[in-house]
């Protein structure tokens, strides 16, 4: 192994070294353990602490590392105290997650690290969001991202290098390239040769490096990095390694021909290098035992300092009080002026107001720039505001919400526009596990509000027409709301942006057009997880949202006979359980109505908070009026019959008939 120090003085190289032992001692202590019984799991990552370390001390203190889950060596060359990371590896209160997450699945922004979740590449968008976010600001940093060679594999991968090389973004993306994914040979992960030739198809620069030469990991990635701050664009980096360990210890390594073992020993990084530095003069060869006597009694004093804390104790209150980032909206005083607007409308208003209010704010989606959006919602934006700040994206929805999850993990704010609700599919996964979860795991708060024009009535077919709020509606640390009115759709959205929640909002396309109201032309905000009383009576209650709002009034109108409790949810997560109480108490008779489908709808949990809340107050079972258990029809026949409408009057007959 050849060992090129360049400008480095011997204390460079000293420092250097000790911050290559360090995770090397300590995952030998863990190993330790592990055999003692004293710690259930660990990801060792010996053999490769010199890609971790290196690219570390290659970046400045203040500048993001995205590390995976055999990094230690980011923690530790970022002097993350041991005994905190002790307790974050046995769910202490000392840890970073307070007990609900493992391993290295944490963020910490006092460091600058952003962890992983284990589904592995959804972390690197997060890197071109938070890069996005210093070139907005014209900060001249970097971002750096590891992933593994299995990780290449997935889609997000492809996502977020080619967003990073079309937006010119400066990211570092390491690849970790050991051999293995978890089990799996690279030859059965791969057909080209070398990955760092992908670079070529984003148009990027790659490098290919020996990983486990700590000075050609340093060097190389000081050298990179001090042209990305004054150059902007992304480079791949393969680091070529070796796992010394199993996946995770209980998996072992039987599948790995032995002779590989052999051979990559003799390219360890740690030995190699200190026999270079001995070899150099630099240290003398007593001087490594010193190190680790010194070392060792810290790690053993700080993991017993670790295991004598009490465990956590599980309080229910505060795991659910944690779920989401405290917030409580803002009262607007000003005078309010009414213009009638539509419905399409009040949307773009409430949008441009808060591009003007809030200068961090970056809009984000396919053809939302000079086009305007697919309804030409964002028409005018970029004149205004300019393309640095609405920005088209590539057509890659997993990685444009996790762009905008970066970006405000770095301090700004983003509304993404989903074109369609249907596609946001592509991109569930960074939704319902990153968005959703970072909060709880560990207190960071994801400013990113996603707009989903929904819903039927235009005969676009399965693909451009569905109702989807359930799928978001049951994952905790979402928001979602639904707004009917013009007046709601502009007040719930800039309150939305406001929130520094990740708020799922959906808009009607059918309404976009075809409903028009009074809205405020300043400021308006509408507290979300507020009901709204439509009509009052005491017949029935109908507790409804989005298009089934309009359907209501409409049934109401043709019934005039009938005295009927309309609820317009507007939100329904959090959804108003008091408004609902309330009107289901007062007149004995309840239908939900939404334009989902009936099976597992929203409905069916408002009915069920309903039997169980109001049972003695009922007249007659709750009733569910939704549409077909279908993918939604294209032809407009299909259409209306797959539509809750075209079942609300036999359903009300049904209730007001038992």
């Amino acid at each position: 192994m050849n060992f090129d120090r360049k400008t480095l003085n011997n204390d460079d190289l000293i420092a250097l070294y000790r911050k290559l032992l360090l995770p090397r001692l300590i995952e030998e202590k863990m190993l330790i353990l592990l055999r003692q019984g004293r710690i259930g799991k660990w990801f060792s990552g010996i053999g490769q602490e010199a890609i971790a370390v290196g690219c570390t001390m290659a970046l400045q203190k203040d500048e993001y590392i995205l590390p995976m889950h055999r990094n230690l060596g980011v923690f530790t060359t970022r002097e993350i105290p041991l005994f905190r990371l002790m307790g974050q590896w046995q769910g202490k209160v000392s840890g970073f997650t307070k007990g609900r997450d493992r391993s290295f699945h944490f963020g910490t922004q006092d460091y600058k690290i952003i962890g992983m979740i284990s589904h592995l590449g959804p972390q690197l968008a997060l890197a071109d969001g938070i890069a996005l976010a210093d070139v907005l600001n014209k900060r001249k940093k970097v971002t750096l991202a590891f992933t593994g060679e299995g990780a290449t594999s997935e889609g997000d991968f492809h996502e977020a290098l080619n967003v990073a090389a079309v937006w010119n973004l400066p990211v570092i993306f390491v690849i970790e390239n050991n051999g293995y994914g978890l089990s799996t040979p690279t030859k059965e992960q791969y057909a080209c040769k070398r990955l760092v030739d992908k670079a070529i198809g984003y148009g990027m620069e790659g490098r290919r490096i020996d990983g486990n030469n700590i000075l050609e990991v340093y060097h190389t990635i000081k050298s990179i990095a001090e042209d990305l701050r004054n150059n902007p664009r992304p480079v791949l980096v393969e680091c070529m390694t070796f796992r010394m360990r199993g996946h995770e210890e209980a998996s072992g390594t039987k599948y790995v021909p032995e002779h590989l073992f052999t051979e990559w020993k003799e390219k360890d990084p740690l030995t190699n290098f200190e026999k270079f530095l001995i070899d150099e003069f630099v240290l003398r060869p007593e001087w490594p035992q010193f190190i680790r006597n010194e070392f060792t009694k810290v790690i053993d004093v700080e993991i017993e300092k670790s295991f004598n804390e009490p465990d956590i104790v599980a309080n229910e209150n505060i795991e659910l009080a944690d779920m989401y980032c405290p917030y409580k909206m803002p009262l607007i005083t000003t005078p309010v002026r009414l213009t009638k607007k539509r419905y399409i409308d009040a949307i773009s208003d409430g949008l441009k107001q808060a591009m003007v209010k809030y200068p961090n704010l970056v809009i984000m989606g396919q053809d939302i720039a000079e086009y305007g959006g697919a309804f030409k919602i964002t028409q005018g934006f970029v004149e205004e505001f300019g393309k640095a700040r609405v920005r088209n994206t590539p057509i890659c929805e997993s990685a444009i919400v996790g762009a905008a999850m970066g970006l405000s993990l770095n301090g700004g704010k983003a509304v993404v526009e989903m074109q369609f609700a249907d596609f946001v599919t592509s991109g569930f996964n960074q939704v319902v596990n990153n968005l959703a979860k970072t909060y709880y795991r560990w207190g960071q708060n994801v400013d990113v509000v996603i707009r989903m024009p929904a819903g039927g009535g235009t005969s676009a077919g399965p693909f451009h027409s569905q109702s989807n709020e359930a799928w978001f509606t049951k994952t905790p640390g979402l928001k979602v709301v639904y707004p009917s009115t013009p007046a709601d759709a502009k007040g719930l959205l800039m309150a939305a942006i406001d929130d520094p929640n990740p708020v799922i909002y959906f808009e009607h396309k059918y309404l976009y057009r075809s409903t028009s109201g009074d809205i405020p032309d300043g400021d308006f905000l509408i507290e979300i997880g507020k009901a709204k009383h439509i009509r009052t009576g005491t017949t029935a209650s109908i507790i409804t949202y989005g298009l089934g709002v309009h359907w209501a009034v409409e049934y109401a109108n043709n019934h005039p006979e009938l005295s009927l409790d309309i609820i317009d949810l507007r939100s329904l997560q959090p959804w108003d359980k008091d408004a609902v109480e309330k009107s289901a108490k007062k007149t004995g008779r309840v239908l939900i109505l939404h334009e989902d489908t009936l099976t597992s709808g929203f409905g069916a949990e408002i009915s069920a908070h309903i039997a169980e809340h109001c049972f003695g107050h009922l007249d007659a079972p709750v009733v569910r009026c939704a549409s077909l258990d279908t993918a939604i029809p294209m032809s407009k026949e299909l259409e209306d019959q797959f539509m809750a409408k075209s079942r609300l009057e036999e359903k009300m007959d049904v209730l007001l008939s038992y």
